[in-house]
């Protein structure tokens, strides 16, 4: 079975959060939440409560997959956290599928991490992402081991990208079929 870990911080955006975690549990992929600060409640970026299976320092792995979800303010905790990080660099030196959508790509960048990729985020980080590689307007974008995103409205197509790349087409068509989510041409 594959495994994912969604990392919360205060201001992740809820959208992001939920659409994901419950794709991939739809999916068959172990989902775990992980409190970016603790394994308490967690406000998000519009004031819903999102609620960590575990805090980070308790997260025990191994992961399939690393997801960032956007939210300015959860994106700026991640970029700023050490132990993310070390997440994201341990998780590109062993090949680990990471998935950043809407301001989360922020987070490679001051990290230094996934670096020459073809991405995509949020416009209003997109000349802080593009410096970092190269940026394309787009739902979702796979490229070497990173899937990045560009906001809440295209967070399915995200997170069936994510579980193409962990489960394979298959799996994500029956998902997209469950979901009433037309085929991209």
């Amino acid at each position: 079975m594959s495994r994912a870990l969604v990392l919360v911080a205060e201001g992740s955006e809820e959208t992001e959060v939920i659409i994901t975690a419950n794709v991939l549990r739809r999916a068959g992929v172990k989902t775990v939440l992980a409190g970016l600060l603790g394994p308490e409640i967690v406000p998000g970026a519009r004031g819903l409560k999102l609620v960590p299976d575990v805090a980070l320092a308790d997260a025990q792995g191994p992961w399939d997959a690393i997801v960032l979800p956007g939210g300015m303010a959860g994106a700026e905790a991640f970029a700023a956290s050490p132990a993310v990080g070390q997440l994201l660099r341990d998780a590109e030196t062993q090949g680990i599928v990471v998935a950043a959508v809407c301001a989360a790509p922020i987070a490679l960048v001051a990290h230094g991490v996934f670096a020459g990729r073809t991405l995509t985020s949020y416009p209003s980080v997109r000349e802080r992402v593009e410096a970092h590689g190269t940026w394309i307007a787009a739902d979702a974008v796979e490229h070497e081991g990173l899937i990045t995103g560009s906001g809440p409205g295209t967070c399915f197509e995200f997170a069936l990208t994510l579980v193409e790349s962990l489960r394979g087409s298959d799996v994500a068509d029956s998902v997209r079929a469950d979901l009433l989510i037309e085929p991209q041409e």
